[in-house]
């Protein structure tokens, strides 16, 4: 080519600046060459593989196409071109050749360097269509090898503008250590963190995990190198260094989402002058509930037989049913016959210690469900029902005087 070029100016007249010519013609048809290179790859070779993945049964191709891994690889290709036609037509110009060269291998690092991120992106997206990825993500493992691969990339290119071996370089690199130690210092104990957090099952995506301290309350949407994101109830993000739920305590709600059954720990205060013992008269009208007629009846035959195994000669007026007794029952037989309520755990309904805010009767029960739009449904509607039927056992729940504000 330098031949034709130089032959073809000189038959032209062009004697003082022949060699500006030539080399400005040579520039100019390299560039252009490596112009039309890059349309071909682009418009043919890429679209023929972009169809060939589309034809495909495997998923694989597809995603990497869409991460543009093809793409960003066909801008080697003019590179290349460029690199090889400068190294043997540019002899005249060796300052310029040098400086296109360092560039055009540059560019061919940093090309191979951005499809490198592209395909570990595509790792990323191929793994995340499996159910182990919200038990074990990887996407923090793809970042530590993005970095190990952009850390080479450095060397290379320093390298190559330096025109030293990397090796060289590399041997270098343990004076460097505790600087770089210090630079990636959140990226190495996020990595670590990782680890951990993996190798002990303590984290998945999607799991709720509240921790007070970050303000965090909410499902984990995100697990990287460095940070934890986590979506609040909300709608907020919160970001978590990945390193604090190792060092600091968090709690993690994935036990009670696998269970299949989320607990109400709630009670009321029973105003105490409202309890009482209840006569004929009353337990006649608690018979008239569905649920207390067999309870009603079984207790009236034990009063009326004397039963008393504690102290058989404790009188029968001793012997009578409280209100807030009866009422404790008739909660505990309702909660029983709901289909809303696990019968299969904890299951408690008990009076507490006295305070002076009224006498607490608190419920323990688990729900059937885990979802909380649902349980909070289940839980209102279960005190809508206390609440209303209180007042039929002449009980009334504690509250502070308004005389104590007026």
């Amino acid at each position: 080519m330098n031949e034709i070029i130089s032959n073809f100016l000189i038959e032209q007249g062009v004697g003082p600046y022949l060699i500006f010519c030539k080399n400005a013609i040579l520039l100019t048809l390299v560039f252009i060459v490596a112009y039309i290179s890059n349309l071909v790859t682009k418009k043919l070779i890429l679209v023929f593989i972009h169809n060939i993945a589309k034809k495909t049964k495997t998923k694989w191709d597809d995603v990497l196409a869409k991460r543009k891994v093809f793409t960003r690889l066909s801008h080697i290709v003019p590179a290349l071109f460029i690199y090889f036609f400068i190294d043997a037509n540019l002899m005249e110009w060796p300052v310029l050749q040098n400086v296109i060269m360092i560039g055009t291998k540059v560019y061919i690092v940093g090309a191979f360097l951005w499809s490198i991120n592209s395909f570990f992106n595509g790792v990323n997206d191929i793994y995340d269509d499996y159910d182990i990825s919200k038990q074990r993500p990887i996407k923090g493992y793809t970042q530590v090898a993005k970095m190990f691969f952009f850390i080479i990339g450095a060397i290379i290119v320093i390298s190559i503008i330096i025109n030293k071996s990397p090796f060289i370089l590399l041997g270098g690199m343990g004076a460097l250590m505790a600087i770089i130690m210090l630079i990636f210092k959140d990226s190495i104990l996020g990595l670590v963190a990782g680890v951990q957090l993996a190798a002990n099952d303590m984290l998945h995506l999607g799991d709720w995990i509240s921790m007070p301290k970050h303000d965090a309350d909410g499902d984990v949407i995100e697990m990287n190198l460095t940070t934890i994101k986590v979506r609040n109830w909300d709608k907020t993000i919160t970001t978590i260094p990945s390193y604090s739920l190792i060092s600091e305590s968090f709690k993690n709600y994935r036990g009670m989402q696998e269970s299949g059954g989320r607990r109400i720990k709630r009670y009321l205060k029973i105003d105490v002058n409202s309890i009482r013992f209840v006569n004929d008269e009353d337990l006649e009208k608690y018979k008239k509930l569905p649920l207390l007629k067999d309870y009603i009846e079984e207790k009236q035959k034990e009063i009326k037989e004397g039963h008393n195994d504690l102290n058989p000669a404790v009188g029968e007026e001793n012997r009578q049913l409280s209100n807030v007794g009866v009422f404790r029952k008739y909660i505990e037989l309702y909660l029983r016959n709901s289909d809303k309520i696990r019968q299969d755990m904890t299951f408690i309904v008990r009076l507490l210690e006295p305070t002076e805010t009224g006498l607490p009767m608190q419920i323990y029960v688990f729900t059937d469900t885990v979802k909380w739009v649902e349980y909070e449904g289940i839980q209102s509607d279960i005190f809508d029902h206390i609440l209303s039927i209180i007042g039929y056992f002449d009980l009334k729940t504690f509250q502070y005087s308004t005389n104590l504000y007026s």
